[in-house]
């Protein structure tokens, strides 16, 4: 057996479909390109033409890894060897903590090779592997005394909006403190650190609130992986309850959380199962408050509605509908808006 490993281009079409046939032969069957435009690289076991195992890594998540073990004898050694040439690749790319989502069934696999698991659904698993890691980022998170109320709001605040301080004050209101988690995933017309900023700024006169970056733990759940999961519904209702899940397992005892607020959701479907992942998975462990969500003049006020007036070169009419240091961040910042959405930046979703 003369076996090698190479990379595959998948820009190449037939080594595209050789790659996909391989995959779908092992039941990986969605190849949408939400799962697919991010693949940095693809590497391939070959013995002699033959693909016989194969792995993929998005930025910092290994992802497509799939092995034939037929007519060998040690069952293990190509998914090793897989394994090992992507994390030895990711090093190089000075990447030194990555995550695996997979189907329940590898969880084992990946864990004898390494990985910690950080939460498990019938539908699927995450897996982390190196620094910084869970324990890390909870590390650097400010503690309070044992027996405080302490409330904990995620949100992606894009932007930050009258709405979302609405929330925040309530938390504020009702318990000793209140951890406000920022989404850290960097694919809003915001970015990253202009949300972390404008969520700080927009809330700095409460003094029992502390804004965290959510890190590689409180992320959007709509970005989770889903490759191995076929069924759209299946889908959503993995990427939910996983969302959930590493919430109850990994964040809410270590930090002391007693209650998670929600803002409710009049638009949106896929958030309002995430709601009610929510409350069914973390209800049994903490207090799951819903907020009603502020209305300025009988309309919702809504993130939304902020980014269309901004294409539409009607800050105006949005104005309103966040505190002024958001307020002024856009007008100062308009025209760099307007050019990121005129390149092709979403405004839809959260």
């Amino acid at each position: 057996m003369s076996e090698k490993i190479q990379d595959i281009y998948l820009s190449n079409n037939s080594a595209r479909e050789q790659w996909r046939a391989f995959l779908e032969e092992r039941g990986i069957k969605n190849f949408t390109k939400n799962e697919t435009k991010l693949i940095e690289q693809t590497i391939g076991i070959f013995d002699d033409d033959k693909l016989v195992a194969t792995g993929s890594f998005a930025n910092n998540v290994i992802k497509y890894v799939a092995v034939c073990d037929a007519g060998i004898q040690n069952k293990g050694a190509r998914f090793n060897k897989v394994i090992s040439e992507l994390e030895n690749r990711l090093s190089q790319l000075s990447r030194f903590h990555h995550f695996v989502f997979t189907k329940p069934e590898y969880q084992n696999s990946f864990e004898h090779v390494g990985f910690r698991t950080l939460a498990v659904t019938e539908f699927g698993v995450i897996l982390e592997k190196g620094t910084p890691n869970i324990e890390d980022y909870l590390a650097k998170i400010p503690r309070f005394a044992s027996g405080s109320k302490i409330a904990s709001i995620v949100m992606n605040a894009n932007p930050f909006t009258k709405g979302h301080r609405y929330l925040v004050e309530k938390a504020a209101r009702e318990n000793d403190y209140v951890y406000v988690f920022v989404v850290k995933q960097d694919a809003s017309l915001f970015k990253t650190s202009e949300r972390l900023k404008l969520v700080k700024e927009g809330t700095a006169d409460i003094e029992n609130v502390i804004i965290v970056s959510g890190g590689d733990y409180m992320v959007s759940f709509v970005s989770f992986p889903s490759y191995f999961i076929k069924d759209k519904e299946k889908v959503i209702k993995y990427q939910t309850l996983l969302d959930a899940k590493i919430f109850k397992e990994q964040i809410i005892k270590p930090l002391g959380i007693t209650s998670r607020y929600l803002g409710s959701e009049p638009f949106s479907h896929t958030t309002n199962l995430y709601n009610k992942a929510l409350q069914e998975e973390l209800g049994t462990e903490i207090n799951i408050v819903i907020v009603d969500r502020l209305e300025i003049d009988k309309e919702v006020v809504s993130a939304t509605k902020v980014r269309k007036s901004i294409a539409k070169g009607k800050v105006s009419e949005c104005l309103g509908n966040v505190p002024k240091t958001t307020a002024n961040y856009i007008i100062a910042n308009l025209k760099e808006l307007q050019l990121r959405i005129e390149k092709g930046q979403r405004i839809d979703g959260n």
